[in-house]
């Protein structure tokens, strides 16, 4: 399998994907599109704000000293289980996401997940010991996986396909914008002589999920869930409202939504609707191993490091004064977002595979400088003589992993899983993901701060190694996606007879537009040939 190795017989033939192409006019001039993206944001978009407050959040509080105080100044297994404890509690609701998506469809999945993070947020706000505060945390992580499944495929399947890879890859951007939220109020907090340093951060977890509660009746319905429960006519008018504002708008929407139509009725009728689904076929099986070492990837990297022990990290190099690295704290959220941000922008201009390659191999080069970093400024520490160029040196190496991980743990994570994973298997495809990313980042948050503290600057070698196996795992074994619809991508790693027959079902309601006049016939059939891959 050199070169990736991909099997993509399977793709179908991008007319779709032309067609959208064609389409000159911008999202900001089509009132309905803009109207729908405005509302993404505070509902699906804002999902992950959850997630990195509670990341930052944590990192912060273990900083002041009332929360310390108040917990006994938990250290070693007992800091790792509250950290670990959010997911923790998103591993134990994974089995029931598929279920809960197909049945009552994204936007009451999103409902519902929000509803318990509000509960959770709240106990954790008022916790009055270690033990409450813990299972509150674990409420938060039960609820945040539904509204993750949910969204990130809500964006993906509501989203204009010109636009969708960038939506899908702004989904994730939200978790810095909460990383620096709870950063500024943990920074303006720290101060606080009372329990109400850390019982505000606490509680104010609250607010995302209050966001999605009121907003997320605002959207659509999923088009593609709609025609899974026989609602097609009520899948059509909402791709005509807010896909078909284009001079070719009827004909786009026509061919659209006979491409999904197709393509869901075959995949659903593989389908049992089941997690047995996920590993029935070589291609499916294939699915979950890529999605499996994508969840081990975006935990295991290295980055739960920095999200959740930076003032372990910094005391390592001798910086001790909790304001200090509150400061640093707040920066490095600011400045993840900025490359976050910049690399979506990125996400339909260079391939995926290109993304991944670049990804792993600069965080491996970033992490084996830091290791080296760290080993000179931790033996300075010891002999008594601060090495303040290493000091420095650590401290870029933090700075410089966040545009390396962003290029693609961050940017591509839930684009490339929309696009991987078709219609009838996504939901369970994203909560496998979910699963292998919340089993490592309950490992990693649990065992980082016994590893830092037993061994020091040498746990980061395990990182190193973890990091040279991405590398090699990514240049054989991720397909490339980039550049088709997600029907297009449906039948990835299947026959392609199977795309073909998605793909004549575009043509021939294209056809039938030539033969009404909609569009001139010769000049329809040249176009749809040559623009053809």
């Amino acid at each position: 399998m050199a070169g990736g190795g991909a099997v993509t017989d399977g793709k179908a033939d991008p007319i779709v994907t032309r067609l959208a192409n064609e389409d000159k006019k911008p999202w900001y001039k089509k009132p309905n599109l803009m109207y729908l993206y405005l509302m993404l944001f505070p509902t699906c978009m804002g999902i992950e704000l959850t997630s990195g407050f509670d990341s930052q959040m944590i990192n912060a509080l273990q900083i002041v000293p009332s929360w310390k105080k108040y917990f006994d100044y938990p250290d070693g297994a007992l800091k790792g289980i509250i950290a670990a404890a959010y997911s923790l509690g998103a591993i134990l609701s994974l089995p029931f996401i598929p279920i809960i998506n197909d049945k009552f469809g994204r936007r009451w999945s999103i409902f519902g997940g929000s509803c318990v993070m509000v509960i959770g947020a709240l106990i954790q706000g008022f916790s009055v010991h270690v033990g409450m505060y813990i299972v509150a945390r674990m409420i938060l992580g039960f609820g945040i996986p539904t509204c993750i499944v949910s969204g990130s495929s809500l964006i993906g399947e509501l989203a204009y396909p010109k636009e969708r890879p960038i939506m899908t890859s702004l989904f994730n951007v939200a978790y810095f914008v909460g990383q620096i939220i709870a950063a500024g109020i943990c920074f303006r907090t720290n101060n606080i002589s009372s329990n109400w340093a850390w019982r505000i951060p606490s509680l104010l977890q609250i607010c995302p999920s209050l966001l999605q509660i009121t907003f997320v009746f605002f959207l659509p319905e999923s088009p593609r869930w709609l025609i899974t429960k026989d609602r097609a006519e009520e899948a059509r008018a909402i791709l005509q409202k807010y896909h078909g504002e284009t001079d070719r708008g009827e004909e786009f929407v026509a061919a659209e939504f006979a491409q999904m139509q197709t393509t869901i009725k075959l995949e659903l009728e593989a389908s049992k609707k089941s997690w047995t689904d996920l590993f029935k076929t070589a291609g499916m099986r294939r699915r979950v191993l890529i999605t499996t070492m994508l969840g081990l990837f975006t935990q295991w990297s290295g980055n739960t490091l920095i999200s959740y022990y930076l003032g372990d990290l910094l005391n390592m190099i001798g910086m001790k004064n909790s304001t200090d690295i509150q400061k640093i704290n707040l920066s490095i959220a600011c400045w993840s977002l900025i490359c976050a941000f910049t690399v979506s922008m990125l996400v339909v201009k260079i391939r995926r595979r290109v993304m991944y390659l670049a990804c792993t191999i600069s965080l491996l080069l970033c992490y084996i400088s830091w290791t080296v970093a760290m080993e000179r400024a931790q033996h300075a520490v010891a002999l008594g003589t601060p090495n303040q160029s290493a000091n420095i040196a650590v401290l870029f190496f933090i700075y410089a992993y966040s545009p390396c991980y962003n290029m693609g743990y961050n940017a591509l994570t839930y684009t490339y899983m929309v696009e991987v994973w078709p219609y009838a298997e996504r939901s369970s495809g994203i909560a496998f993901f979910q699963l292998f990313g919340r089993l490592a980042g309950f490992f990693t948050t649990f065992v980082n701060p016994i590893g830092l503290k037993d061994v020091g600057w040498k746990y980061l070698i395990s990182y190193c190694c973890w990091l040279a196996y991405e590398v090699v795992f990514v240049y054989f074994f991720f397909p490339e996606t980039f550049g088709r619809t997600l029907e297009e991508l449906a039948f990835l790693f299947e026959d392609k007879h199977l795309a073909d027959q998605a793909t004549a079902a575009v043509e021939k309601v294209l056809n039938q537009h030539n033969e009404t006049g909609s569009i001139n016939n010769d000049k329809a059939r040249t176009e749809i040939r040559e623009h053809v891959v």
